[in-house]
């Protein structure tokens, strides 16, 4: 161990102690996408000993320049983003486990995903799990970090329930009406961006798993490169917040599924929990009525009319160039069925 991390041992923040700490501890990423690909490969070669990473998307061309565990053979085999990550990451250090799941994020699946876990890392790309990890990782006294970046600029939060400063609805108490925020397709975004947000992500992890809690930023961090500004921005515990004072979960606590936009690739996710599909069989199905389709052992891709369709095991389908949920649900009852 001590020569794969004498550089960062010798560091004194960190040093013999602070590298077995490391070892010992259990990240959940949550997104595997700008952020979550620069922070899963930070802790993996720093040596944090468990890494989760949850994502529920695959790889696409259009996520090479910023996400930088994945390259063009990834996106020409469809490849789930957690798996091409923990392709690679395996390959960087064989000592830690890597535990990758392809599944979306909501108030039914995030309780099991945050089990046994040390802190959570919001690497997501919209607010309303962003709420949610917020709801479970008070319900459950984790520590968790808000990372957000679009074009040049960036935010980090840390939110730490045991010190009863606040959580993110102190901060905002409901996300920001649906349609209402530029997106990473209207917008755009710098991997310099996503990249610098990343880095203080795992730096403050860092911090918190070596046990130098008192080196933690507790402002709202927020950065412009392209305007050069870094900025430290007080938040305070509201006294009568819903979440970490009344212990009002409600994200956490509705468990009703729902399609939801991704950001990125003008696409709707369809998901029906508890609907496993037999991938084989449909790839049979879809075949024999001459319609374009390929299997991996992770997906299914079929392409008709406008529509790309991504679909998974588990009942989910990604369905892109769809506008409305409607639509997409219609899509998805006329080619898959449910």
């Amino acid at each position: 161990m001590e020569e794969r991390y004498i550089k960062q041992m010798n560091f004194q923040g960190i040093g013999r102690e602070g590298q077995e700490l490391l070892k010992n501890s259990k990240v959940l990423v949550v997104g595997c996408g700008a952020l979550g690909t620069v922070v899963a490969n930070n802790l993996t070669r720093i040596g944090v000993g468990y890494i989760r990473l949850v994502d529920r998307d695959f790889v696409e061309l259009s996520n090479l320049h910023r996400q930088v565990l994945f390259n063009e053979e990834d996106v020409h085999n469809n490849m789930p983003k957690v798996k091409a990550a923990a392709n690679k990451l395996k390959k960087i250090n064989s000592e830690i486990e890597i535990n990758s799941i392809i599944k979306d994020v909501n108030s039914v699946t995030i309780e099991g995903m945050a089990e046994n876990i040390d802190i959570i890392l919001d690497c997501t790309d919209n607010f309303k799990t962003r709420y949610l990890i917020n709801d479970v990782a008070f319900a459950k006294k984790i520590p968790w970090i808000y990372g957000g970046a679009l074009g040049s600029s960036g935010s980090v939060k840390v939110f730490i329930p045991e010190e009863e400063t606040g959580c993110l609805r102190c901060m905002m108490p409901t996300p920001p009406p649906t349609g209402s925020m530029p997106t990473c397709d209207t917008t755009g975004v710098l991997n310099t961006t996503t990249g610098i947000v990343a880095m203080i992500q795992t730096n403050e992890t860092i911090k918190y798993l070596t046990n130098n809690k008192e080196e933690i930023e507790r402002n709202l961090l927020y950065i412009d490169l392209w305007d050069n500004v870094i900025e430290k921005i007080e938040l305070k515990k509201k006294e009568d917040c819903t979440c970490c004072v009344k212990g009002d979960f409600a994200y956490l606590n509705n468990k009703i599924p729902e399609a939801v936009h991704i950001c990125g690739n003008n696409s709707i996710q369809i998901d029906f929990e508890n609907t496993n599909i037999d991938l084989e069989n449909l790839y049979k199905r879809l075949k024999n009525a001459n319609i374009s389709v390929k299997l991996n052992p992770f997906l299914l891709s079929l392409k008709v009319e406008k529509y790309d369709i991504k679909v998974f095991g588990d009942g989910r389908a990604i369905i892109k160039n769809a506008s409305t949920v409607e639509e997409a649900k219609g899509i998805y009852a006329k080619y898959i069925g449910y």
